[in-house]
């Protein structure tokens, strides 16, 4: 009896150990060059940001939230301009990267040079790469490297996390 408490305890500390990686809070910002930098260039408290931003968008971009796929009309808008950060307007993507993944969110296979950083994410029990605004820190979304060429890359991007301005 004592051998199979023993057994158990022991299997449950290691359960703990490997779920707590996955449920551990956000590592820190990391910019587009590997720097890692957790003092943007604009800084707002939470009720700063409320004031200015809608419930959806402060639930995207400060809570790290996931808008519902196929909500966003920015998924099938497909004309000529810039998707800014919604937080603070700093140009993230250019149309010209946009591509329709079928995913029910925006997708892109390129940011606008120096306009993100990324991080790691160990939410829903896997390892995924964090999309944020370099300039404000807001969630944007995630990357993964199913996209097409020629970077190979799919900038997976809430559309609540974006403002789009036509050229």
């Amino acid at each position: 009896m004592k051998k199979r408490y023993l057994l158990q305890l022991g299997a449950a500390t290691v359960g703990t150990v490997l779920l707590s990686r996955y449920l551990s809070p956000r590592s820190q910002a990391q910019t587009a060059s590997g720097e890692f930098d957790s003092n943007f260039e604009i800084v707002k408290t939470d009720a700063e940001w409320r004031r200015i931003l809608t419930s959806e968008q402060f639930y995207v971009l400060r809570q790290h939230g996931t808008e519902s796929p196929y909500s966003s009309p920015l998924d099938k808008q497909f004309a000529d301009g810039t998707y800014a950060c919604a937080g603070c307007e700093s140009p993230v993507f250019s149309s010209e990267t946009k591509f329709n993944s079928g995913t029910g969110w925006p997708s892109f296979y390129r940011p606008i040079q120096d306009a993100i950083g990324t991080s790691e994410d160990r939410s829903l029990l896997m390892v995924r790469t964090e999309v944020h605004c370099r300039r404000c820190g807001g969630h944007l979304g995630h990357v993964f490297d199913d996209g097409p060429p020629p970077t190979g890359q799919r900038y997976c991007i809430n559309g609540a996390a974006l403002k789009f301005i036509a050229s």
